[in-house]
């Protein structure tokens, strides 16, 4: 079971702010969830959990707009807080007082409600990017590493595109060409929508 919760709010690095719709995922079953992401308003996202227990909140990266709801999200649904380490410095700049509950790794497993979620490193969007692909196949949580379109964004503190790149090539695009991309922010895409165009992204270069 996957559902998607979106919420609005704003996004903020190196001192601008832009107006963004956020993609929340839930994966699990009638019982319990993994909460792929914290944006913005954690109402609707307990709303959706419905009373399920909730695993684990999975975080994709550091940026504001990801895991600003997290904090309170953590404290109506009573779950851990997942974040790649290499990301901290975006999350204290949320958070300067506490620390994620645990740290991400690649090749981690994340379970809940029969679902399991292998965690890919996919640094390059900010350092500690993760994407979650479901086991079984079918399914990956980019994040904002890939769209539907193309890369996440680079250019601002702590991003390089030569690195989103490299992590998109070998970590995702090495999936099935039917592998669903259910991304951060905006629609979801396939694995085979988007290989075609891996050199149209470095010919552009950014």
């Amino acid at each position: 079971m996957i559902e998607l919760v979106t919420t609005e709010g704003v996004f903020r690095l190196d001192g601008g702010e832009w107006e963004v719709t956020n993609n929340i995922w839930l994966v699990g079953d009638d019982r319990e969830v993994v909460v792929i992401d914290a944006a913005h308003d954690p109402a609707p996202i307990v709303e959706a959990v419905h009373g399920r227990r909730v695993a684990a909140i999975a975080l994709t990266h550091g940026h504001n707009d990801h895991i600003n709801a997290a904090a309170a999200l953590q404290e109506a649904v009573d779950a851990p807080i997942l974040l790649h380490p290499a990301d901290l410095m975006l999350w204290h700049e949320v958070y300067p007082d506490r620390r994620p509950d645990r740290s991400l790794a690649d090749g981690a497993v994340l379970g809940g409600g029969g679902a399991e979620l292998g965690v890919l490193h996919t640094p390059g969007h900010s350092p500690g990017g993760c994407c979650f692909v479901l086991a079984g196949g079918g399914h990956v949580f980019s994040g904002d590493t890939l769209f539907c379109g193309g890369p996440g964004a680079t250019g601002r503190s702590y991003s390089d595109f030569p690195t989103i790149v490299e992590s998109i090539r070998r970590r995702l695009l090495t999936l099935p060409p039917e592998t669903v991309v259910h991304t951060g922010h905006g629609d979801s895409t396939t694995v085979g929508r988007e290989a075609p165009d891996l050199e149209e992204w470095l010919r552009r270069g950014r």
